[in-house]
């Protein structure tokens, strides 16, 4: 069976939107290798409509030259999770609609490696609620950005346990979690 893995850069106070205004000073080697093994692992990428918007609107065209990261965005298979998309045209993309959990369930029992998330806030919490999500990998900078949006919302709760961590040289944290099933309560 398939995993779906969701990462983010994330602030001390939660914020995830907008890493590239705040995140670069702490990037490292270290964390090029925490973000090169989700995409080595990886041979799917799952992504809500506004992330396929932003990025289908960017990537396309784009070479290793440009960025190294293009070659990999580029030639993945993208699934894109969304209500209100009727296409998507970006190469190696498929639309996903219909009954969330169903066809998620569905992509999860399909051949093949894991599926990452970069981003897709919406999806990400959709997808913990739904119990869908495999493990959440943070990379937790040591700045408070103090606006701007979160990935954990009000009345959102998951129990989590945490599968590995590690504090890189520039006081980041990579931090692992996978959800935790509850235990129906004692009567």
């Amino acid at each position: 069976m398939r995993r779906i893995v969701a990462s983010f850069f994330m602030s001390l106070d939660g914020v995830v939107e907008s890493p590239d205004q705040w995140h670069f000073p702490y990037f490292s080697d270290e964390m090029g290798a925490a973000v090169g093994a989700l995409m080595t692992e990886s041979d799917a990428m799952m992504m809500g409509r506004v992330t396929y918007e932003a990025w289908a609107a960017y990537w396309p065209g784009k070479t290793d030259a440009d960025d190294p990261f293009a070659g990999f965005i580029n030639d993945i298979r993208k699934y894109v999770v969304s209500s209100t998309l009727d296409t998507v045209e970006w190469q190696n993309s498929t639309l996903v609609n219909g009954d969330f959990a169903e066809e998620i369930t569905k992509l999860k029992q399909q051949p093949g490696r894991t599926i990452g998330i970069s981003g897709s806030t919406n999806l990400v919490r959709s997808l913990l609620r739904h119990n869908l999500l495999d493990e959440l990998r943070l990379l937790v900078h040591p700045l408070v950005v103090g606006k701007g949006q979160r990935l954990f919302e009000d009345g959102l709760e998951i129990p989590m346990k945490l599968t590995s961590s590690q504090t890189f040289s520039t006081g980041v944290l990579s931090l692992a979690y996978q959800p935790v099933a509850l235990e129906p309560a004692e009567k």
